[in-house]
């Protein structure tokens, strides 16, 4: 009877030490509340996000936003149910296996899973990590020069911000700048934000710290 009370007494402190964890790694400091910034994922569960395509959306036990392919090995879009115009976003990620994914903004679903919008990469080294592309319009925009690809910490936590002011599109990695331009197209529009899954096989790649700043 003693070690069943104890194991229980370890298992509600762990269980404790766990949601600390969780609440820790996805949450807003005093300072940042009063600058208005927001969480986009409350390191718990899927609210105010929505799955669109193929892919698997979840959150582990250490509070961790998961994507991963679906059963058809397409392309998926994790997205936010409102829109954002003007904003300033950082979040961090973890690429786990084949870490090809996206950062969409301005960006909404026709049909299953074909995006409007444009995107910060998020890719395997050599995949031009924090460079701004449009999806099923011009392409690339602004790729990153290829001293910067070893900015990238692949299989480790990174750093991504991404700060959208009218036409002026900015990305940060890991503190580094990487894209800057100004496009009119983009200041024009709205939408959604989205975590993409590539189409392919063994794709992985974890979030947290998703903060969002209105402008």
């Amino acid at each position: 009877m003693k070690k069943t009370y104890v194991m229980l007494l370890a298992m509600a402190v762990l269980c404790g030490l766990m949601s600390a964890c969780r609440t820790q790694e996805n949450a807003l400091t005093k300072n940042e509340r009063k600058q208005g910034w927001e969480l986009l994922f409350n390191g718990k569960d899927l609210t105010g996000w929505v799955g669109r395509g193929d892919g698997k959306w979840s959150v582990d036990f250490e509070g961790n936003l998961v994507i991963q392919n679906g059963d058809k090995k397409q392309y998926g879009y994790l997205c936010t149910t409102m829109d954002y115009k003007d904003f300033d976003l950082t979040l961090e990620f973890k690429q786990e296996s084949n870490g090809n994914s996206g950062l969409f903004f301005h960006s909404f679903i026709e049909g299953f899973n074909k995006v409007n919008g444009w995107q910060c990469e998020v890719a395997p080294r050599g995949n031009d990590t924090g460079g701004i592309y449009e999806s099923y319009g011009r392409g690339w925009l602004q790729q990153i020069p290829d001293e910067k690809e070893s900015i990238l910490r692949e299989g480790e936590w990174n750093t991504l911000r991404l700060l959208v002011e009218g036409n002026h599109v900015r990305t940060w990695l890991n503190d580094t700048p990487m894209a800057d331009l100004n496009d009119e197209l983009i200041g024009s529009k709205t939408g959604q934000i989205m975590l993409q899954i590539h189409d392919g096989n063994d794709i992985k790649v974890l979030w947290r710290n998703i903060k969002l700043r209105k402008l």
